[in-house]
């Protein structure tokens, strides 16, 4: 692969050559659990990390790792490792460097799964989590740090907030406290933002959304950027400095260098957790890269129409979107997110929860689901359905407001999606 290529060349080519067996241009899907050794040295050379190559599919997979080697190629990371799901993904990322004892610092501002990750499974498994309510405050984030804490985690943009992530002001806070900045940039893509080239270390995806964009393949991805030194602050992260006995005594940090975070996630979390991606799952994730900067381009000119329209209503409270220019995240938007900022659209509507349901029930061309980045668009009421398990403090710490629905905007031609609104606000009003 050339380092030279554009976005829109590397979404079709990194990673892949043709099948070097069959010709096949297309990526094949390499549908097998396990892979013929050559002899015994071979088969002990792969188990002792001394030579690259397949093992088990649990671990790796011809298919898996194509989409794996793209993925970093348009996130400017070393590696990255596919997983079941955007919670698999967040969950392996986390316990990669913190474990029972430990501490965490979060951004408040996250979807509804990742909060609850966060705010009840992290605590049962001895992680302590303490909440960030301004994300883009840098003084709070260092307040939160303690001595034993191992990493930051935040959403580029927030879902459903969709306030944007000032990742050069926290960045050096993380780096400052000594602990990677792991960050969560499903709703940007890699097309609108490389959180690496911010100051992030780690970023995380629900491939999911719009990696997979047609949603019909739940996966996960986190991509490592190699510039966390494990090594400086081996006595904080032991994982790294000093053997690991299930692994030949293998020391991460000494052997892999820049890799030794991914190495570790995919021989620690994915081969002894094992949250597996199927091969198949795999390839559909590959056939939406190939189009990613399209489908996003169209998602975004979409969005931003929807947005101008709502914010002109008398029937709509407020909108929240950062390309408008009364949003308070419109410079940060411009500022890291030039080609837009996601597809994800909120507003309130006066007449709360039962305004929200009832503009819910109208919508015909939306699909009500519980996912974002799909071709189709999409709405919910995060109130009822998303966020629901969570206080009403704690709902709007995530930005979510009785009247609030969640818009992810789609493909379609944009008069269609505007009729169906305009049949949705039409419902809402008493």
């Amino acid at each position: 692969m050339s380092e030279q290529w554009s976005f829109e060349t590397k979404q079709i080519h990194a990673g892949q050559t043709a099948d070097p067996t069959t010709g096949a241009r297309a990526l094949p899907i390499y549908q097998t659990t396990s892979y013929e050794f050559r002899d015994t040295q071979h088969a002990a050379d792969l188990f002792g990390l001394v030579e690259p190559g397949n093992i088990y599919t649990r671990i790796m997979n011809p298919t898996q790792d194509v989409v794996e080697q793209r993925l970093a190629a348009l996130e400017g990371g070393v590696g990255a490792l596919l997983v079941a799901s955007g919670q698999a993904a967040t969950t392996g990322a986390i316990t990669n460097v913190a474990e029972a004892g430990d501490h965490i610092v979060v951004s408040t501002s996250l979807y509804g799964g990742t909060d609850s990750l966060f705010r009840h499974t992290f605590p049962k498994l001895g992680i302590e989590v303490s909440f960030v309510a301004e994300p883009n405050d840098p003084q709070q984030w260092r307040d939160a740090a303690r001595d034993n804490t191992k990493a930051f985690f935040a959403e580029t943009i927030g879902n459903p907030r969709g306030d944007i992530l000032d990742l050069e002001a926290i960045a050096p806070v993380a780096h400052e406290v000594g602990v990677p900045f792991i960050v969560d940039n499903t709703v940007a893509t890699p097309y609108l933002l490389n959180p690496l080239k911010h100051g992030a270390d780690t970023v995380v995806h629900s491939a999911t959304k719009y990696i997979g964009g047609h949603g019909t393949a739940i996966a996960g991805v986190v991509i490592d950027g190699g510039s966390f030194d494990y090594a400086a602050h081996a006595d904080k992260y032991p994982g790294f400095t000093q053997p690991d006995e299930s692994y030949h005594g293998l020391v991460y940090a000494e052997a892999l260098g820049p890799a030794a975070y991914i190495t570790k996630l995919r021989v620690q979390y994915l081969r002894n957790v094992g949250p597996a991606i199927a091969p198949f799952n795999a390839f559909l994730l590959a056939q939406g890269l190939e189009t990613l900067s399209l489908r996003v381009e169209r998602h975004v000119d979409n969005a931003q129409r929807v947005a101008q329209w709502l914010a002109e209503r008398e029937d709509v409270a407020t909108v929240g979107y950062a390309a408008l220019p009364t949003s308070p995240y419109r410079a940060l938007a411009e500022k890291y997110t030039p080609r837009g900022p996601g597809a994800i659209v909120t507003f309130e509507l006066p007449g709360g929860i039962e305004a929200g349901r009832r503009f819910i029930d109208a919508l015909t061309l939306h699909s009500h689901v519980a996912n974002i980045g799909d071709v189709r668009s999409l709405a919910i009421h995060p109130a009822s359905t998303t966020h629901s398990q969570l206080s009403e403090q704690e709902q709007a710490g995530s930005g979510v407001t009785p009247g609030l629905v969640r818009l992810a905007v789609g493909l379609e031609g944009i008069d269609d999606i505007l009729a169906d609104l305009e049949a949705g606000l039409a419902a809402a009003k008493p």
